[in-house]
């Protein structure tokens, strides 16, 4: 059976009525190609206008391996200045990738180059949006977003493959207890269902970005993104009106988060064992449960 994946709905435009009612409410994906068109960052966002306002900046680099249970969340593989990474993911593939960037900080002009969709929905947080820029090859590992905000992902400059899956999927995903990150010893993209067997017949959605392209991520969906050009993205986060939302969002960012690094000091790897022998019970004892339901 394996993992069954279903194309993305597309649309070219789409009013706010249509977009509440068809993927807000329900939670549910979508690709819009036109919205990104509108703003001046459809003709300036190339790579060398971004080398050239952000400039020297040092930023910290991300790869591929498997996280290292003594290190601190999100602790970075590398460190380059921001034009020569630039550079480096126009000339060749990599598996270095900056993730949580905010140039916006170091280039205030770019706050001019986009628009916020406040037409279809409210509740937008960052004056700082996030962006994340990726060589040709790299991944970004599968998992959902700590404060469970909407997401308005849009990518230029090359294309991406994303893969996601409804929250409700995260045991049989091997989801790490207390984080918000799969088990990582399995390739999402090509699984070995005889190691990992609770991935077989799990659903989900398959898309693919290109130039422009603004993919609505809903609250708790699971994503897993590849480069396939060297590129970048934007991400524009929105509360959820639900307050159980927002009191999830909460206890991940305080709670959770707290409790997980004080073990993580003092556990290290005997910890880290552990969250993946639970993630792996979970997930075989979901399956023989047939959830999700």
């Amino acid at each position: 059976m394996g993992i069954i994946l279903k194309p993305i709905d597309v649309v070219d435009d789409i009013t706010q009525e249509e977009f509440i009612r068809k993927y807000l409410k329900p939670r549910k994906p979508v690709v819009i190609k036109n919205m990104a068109k509108k703003w001046p960052a459809y003709q300036k966002w190339t790579m060398d206008y971004m080398k050239e306002v952000v400039g020297d900046v040092e930023v910290p680099l991300y790869d591929s391996s498997k996280a290292d249970p003594s290190a601190p969340i999100n602790a970075s593989a590398a460190k380059m200045k921001f034009g020569d990474y630039i550079d480096l993911i126009r000339r060749e593939p990599t598996d270095l990738r900056i993730f949580l960037f905010d140039p916006i900080k170091y280039a205030p002009k770019l706050l001019e180059d986009y628009i916020s969709p406040k037409e279809l929905m409210g509740g937008f947080l960052d004056k700082y949006p996030n962006m994340f820029f990726g060589g040709k090859g790299s991944v970004t590992f599968l998992h959902f977003d700590i404060d469970m905000a909407h997401i308005f992902h849009t990518h230029f400059n090359g294309r991406k493959h994303i893969l996601l899956f409804d929250y409700k999927w995260r045991e049989r995903l091997y989801q790490i207890p207390y984080a918000t990150y799969a088990l990582e010893d399995y390739d999402i993209e090509h699984p070995d269902f005889t190691k990992f067997p609770a991935l077989d017949g799990v659903e989900g959605i398959e898309c693919f970005l290109e130039h422009g392209d603004t993919l609505f991520m809903p609250t708790g969906w699971w994503h897993w993104m590849k480069y396939l050009d060297g590129s970048f993205s934007i991400s524009l986060r929105a509360w959820d009106k639900s307050w159980a939302v927002k009191a999830h969002s909460l206890w991940n960012l305080t709670v959770q988060r707290k409790f997980d690094d004080i073990m993580k000091s003092r556990f290290r790897k005997k910890y880290m064992d552990w969250k993946e022998k639970i993630a792996i019970k979970r997930a075989e004892l979901a399956l023989k449960r047939g959830l999700p339901k």
